[in-house]
């Protein structure tokens, strides 16, 4: 009779064993619900020019998606700016990036390589176009940089395009009426405090840390650009069509600020091209807006970045991986 008990005991602590076992499934499946293995390899994310609001961002994404995809391999790559961007993921050498949405116009518009291959992942945040001089300069509008020597960007970037841009609706010509210098924002400052230039463009979100630096060290101001420049600007059609009135808040840059600063504001959209894995792609979106607080503590522009509105990247399709994500979070 003992015997019988101890098999029946046996037995009892067995199927309880298994009960635990099988509940203990359960809740895994419950905490891991999708229930996969996470996307591994290696993908190449281009960012931007080094100080720039492209790479900082790059970075911080890159640590999001090591948690969310401890997998994945995701090599950061310097660059001139959106035009170069583009053009590299257009073509295969890099598998994501960011790019202004006047540039992506543009690099359509140009028939540049594979241009028709480019898709959204997402927009992001809003660059603002930034025109630094010295606060004792007699510059105060865009039409009185003529004859100035003015940093314009590196030919391929989209402080480039948007420079021309707006010079040409202040009824200057880029290439004759300034003396156009092709300097990016590793070089800006200390041209502007050396006195070997007289102003620069500049397009990063806010605040972007070069012009934040260099307002602690030079007293600098931001030259406006009004909303009659910005009718001017769209009658060009094309790819200024993307850009909109702004206002640079007074504590973007305190040191440089005494009050707001109308300029104009143009959407960053993250790019990606047909092809590209769609469950990562999927992955890789779904992580640029659940991160968007912890990034945007360091990116402020970050901050804008919302589900509501990620979902309109104009002007590029979506890409599959995106769009299966934003389907899934459908209310």
């Amino acid at each position: 009779m003992f015997q019988e008990l101890s098999r029946i005991g046996r037995r009892r602590a067995l199927q309880v064993s298994a009960a635990a076992f099988v509940a203990f499934g359960l809740l895994l499946w419950w905490l891991l619900p999708l229930g996969e293995s996470s996307p591994g390899g290696t993908v190449v994310f281009s960012t931007g020019t080094r100080t720039g609001v492209y790479e900082l961002y790059g970075k911080l994404l890159r640590k999001e998606l090591a948690k969310d995809m401890p997998g994945l391999d995701v090599q950061l790559r310097n660059s001139e700016g959106s035009k170069e961007n583009l053009e590299w993921v257009a073509t295969g050498k890099v598998d994501y990036t960011i790019a202004q949405a006047d540039a992506v116009e543009q690099y359509k518009l140009d028939g540049e390589p594979g241009a028709d291959l480019l898709r959204g992942c997402a927009r992001l945040y809003d660059d603002y176009v930034h025109v630094v001089v010295p606060r004792a300069s007699s510059v105060d509008s865009i039409a009185e940089l003529r004859g100035k020597k003015v940093a314009v960007g590196p030919a391929g970037s989209g402080v480039r395009l948007i420079a021309e841009h707006v010079l040409k609706a202040a009824g200057l010509d880029p290439k004759k009426d300034i003396e156009p210098l092709p300097d990016g924002i590793r070089t800006m400052p200390e041209l502007l405090r050396e006195g070997k230039i007289d102003a620069f463009f500049w397009s990063g979100g806010l605040p972007t840390s070069a012009v934040a630096d260099l307002a602690t060290s030079l007293d600098i101001r931001l030259v406006e650009i009004g909303e009659e420049l910005v009718e001017k600007l769209h009658q060009q059609r094309g790819a200024s069509g993307y850009y909109r009135a702004a206002v640079m808040p007074a504590d973007a840059y305190p040191k440089a600020q005494d009050s707001p600063v109308q300029t104009i504001a143009v959407t960053n959209l993250l790019v990606t091209r047909v092809g590209t894995d769609a469950e990562l792609t999927e992955r890789l979106t779904q992580t640029v807006i659940d991160s968007r607080d912890r990034i945007g503590g360091q990116v402020h522009a970050a901050q804008r970045v919302d589900l509501r509105t990620a979902i309109y990247t104009d002007p590029l399709d979506l890409h599959e991986g995106a769009r299966r994500y934003y389907r899934s979070v459908k209310p």
